[in-house]
This record gives C-alpha cells, sequence and structure tokens, in this order.
C-alpha cells in the first residue's frame, strides 16, 4: 500500500473513532500505523540531534528486511501483531 491508500485507510479510521466516541482506542487498533510513522519520527530526531541512526532504515519492516529477514516473514508477524491490536483494542472498548 502507498502513501495514497495509508492516507485513505487512516482518515477513514480517524473518522470511525470519532464518529463511534471511541478515539482512545485509536492508537491501540492501529498500533502498527503509530509504529511505522513513529519509528521514522525517532530516526529522524535521533539523525539530527545524537547524529546516529536506531535503525539500519525506516520505516521498521524495511530495518527487519535490512537484517536479514525475509518479506514474507515480516508480513506474517506484522498481521500476527495486528491481529492481536485489533483483539485488544476490541476488547478494551467494549469492556470501557
Amino acid at each position: 500500500m502507498g502513501e495514497t491508500g495509508m492516507l485513505g485507510l487512516t482518515t477513514t479510521l480517524a473518522v470511525v473513532a470519532f464518529l463511534t466516541d471511541s478515539v482512545l482506542v485509536l492508537p491501540i487498533i492501529g498500533g502498527l500505523l503509530v509504529l511505522e510513522s513513529g519509528s521514522v519520527i525517532l530516526q529522524l530526531l535521533s539523525k539530527k540531534f545524537r547524529k546516529k541512526k536506531i535503525w539500519l532504515c525506516t520505516p521498521i519492516h524495511h530495518h527487519f528486511e535490512a537484517k536479514g529477514w525475509p518479506p514474507y516473514k515480516v508480513t506474517m508477524r506484522f498481521w500476527i501483531i495486528g491481529v492481536v491490536l485489533a483483539i485488544m483494542g476490541v476488547t478494551v472498548r467494549l469492556l470501557g
């Protein structure tokens, strides 16, 4: 998915969160989006202030590929983490 697809996905997710009054659950459900974006932001800040990189490359999934993980393994791990985060977010929403 490229920038255009991600922009549409995150906008839709944010609108649904606001309409259903579940804004606090949004970072849990979208945890991978937060992780991917956060890794880029942290890498840029680290390069600017510490003059060192935290990861080999960002977004974080490229770091795992640079470490030698095959792309299918990165994809499967992210799918599993995404499902776990989605279940956690729905559980928090239903219990809270």
